[in-house]
């Protein structure tokens, strides 16, 4: 393009694409403002609606990637993406020094899923809100809407750039309505929601964290009230390296199988601290710690888990943790179960696992170990059932110590080898 600075004022303008089979393909755009290869150096870009109400309409507003910055602002379409073309926006900074902000882009009436469009051949799933995957310097999402969309709200995951997101609402997305990675990336003071169930069945994460080098998450609140399977909370991806989520709440509702916070096997260290997780599903976890060799330390504070869920799949525990050299204090899990189900409190298969400061209350075993080397000290099991004990060691256990605690009943050990108990209290 070769542009160095050039601007675009709508003021108030509408923009009315023409229908499907009037577009002149297979481009598919009304705005191609610099490519990755081929970048502008400076853009503003601003104050256009885009009227799609009508029929088998919608098309990509703008595609941009500049080297220098570029400032897209209010910019709102309305009427469901339905011609099976791209979604509405690609961005992108080539030079690992530039910036760009995109303030205000609000698309509330999303896209339809490709198998119901007219080019139905030639897309799958459907278009993706604002796609940002192959950036260099840092993006800026302000006050965004993206309502939806089949397939990701936000994609922002691909490129060594840093990606903030800052306040908005993303609702009803398909993958995810958040799919972010970039090195030290940032989300804040941000909505995510899933309250509504696509005829087309396929999983609508809240938060996908991936291809990324330190993500730093702050007050984000997350409800996903209308779950299929595969619809975590929040996704941390083998190819997370490096996680900060603190101060975000985190609703889990409905009559399937689900998850709070999923963190893979080879995903890097996490810190998860002061979130609130009300897990109200047919089962799941609300912390589910996959089973790994990796020792990157997931630590785990301040965290508050309630709520009544099932145990179908086999899903019944408040926290499963199966990696080694985790840390969890100063927190509280409460499973009493859905109508008569057995929940667990936490259940460990990992290695070097230390618990301090922890409240288990459940309607089966509070706090289970099956793993090795495994301490839990200062901390409080009560198990609902009055004949159950607050603990229980299975037979793989090896090593384990729990010293200073209020444990209800005792322990029930089968078979554990050399265990340390001492200073505990009924």
């Amino acid at each position: 393009m070769n542009y160095e600075n050039i601007g675009f004022f709508g003021h108030d303008a509408t923009i009315i694409p023409a229908n499907f089979y009037d577009f002149h393909g297979p481009q598919f755009r009304l705005f191609r403002l610099g490519t990755y290869l081929n970048p502008g150096k400076r853009l503003r870009f601003e104050g256009f609606d885009i009227d799609q109400t009508a029929d088998e309409t919608g098309i990509r507003v703008i595609g941009t990637n500049v080297t220098d910055r570029f400032e897209v602002r209010d910019i709102t379409i309305h009427g469901q993406h339905d011609s099976g073309t791209w979604g509405p926006a690609l961005f992108g900074i080539s030079d690992p020094n530039g910036k760009g902000v995109v303030e205000r882009f609000r698309a509330p009436d999303g896209g339809l899923f490709g198998d119901y469009t007219p080019n139905a051949e030639n897309t799958w799933k459907g278009p993706i809100g604002i796609e940002a995957n192959m950036n260099q310097g840092t993006l800026e999402f302000i006050d965004c809407e993206l309502d939806g969309f089949p397939s990701t709200g936000l994609y922002a995951s691909g490129g060594d750039g840093k990606i903030v997101v800052e306040g908005g609402t993303y609702r009803n997305n398909g993958t995810a309505s958040l799919r972010i990675g970039g090195r030290d990336s940032e989300i804040r003071d941000v909505t995510i929601e899933v309250d509504e169930e696509p005829s087309y069945g396929l999983g609508q994460r809240g938060l996908r964290i991936e291809n990324s080098d330190g993500v730093y998450v702050d007050n984000v609140d997350i409800s996903i009230t209308a779950p299929q399977p595969n619809n975590h909370a929040v996704s941390v991806m083998n190819t997370c390296n490096g996680l900060q989520l603190e101060n975000c709440s985190i609703e889990m509702r409905g009559d399937r199988v689900n998850h709070g916070i999923v963190v893979s096997p080879q995903a890097g260290e996490a810190w998860i601290n002061k979130v609130d997780i009300v897990h109200e599903t047919s089962g799941g976890y609300p912390i589910w710690i996959r089973n790994s060799d990796n020792d990157d330390r997931i630590l785990v504070e301040r965290v508050d888990i309630s709520g009544e869920a099932g145990v179908e799949g086999g899903f019944r525990d408040g926290i499963w943790c199966g990696r080694n050299n985790c840390r969890f204090s100063t927190f509280v899990v409460d499973q009493p179960g859905r109508g008569d189900v057995n929940r667990n409190g936490i259940m460990i298969t990992g290695e070097d696992t230390e618990i301090y400061r922890g409240e288990f209350y459940a309607s089966q075993y509070p706090y289970i170990d099956q793993g090795h080397n495994n301490h839990i000290r200062n901390s409080v099991m009560v198990s609902d059932d009055d004949d159950l004990e607050g603990a229980r060691l299975y037979s793989t256990a090896t090593e384990p110590t729990l010293q200073y605690n209020q444990i209800v009943n005792g322990i029930d050990d089968l078979g554990a080898s050399s265990v340390s108990s001492w200073h505990n209290e009924p």
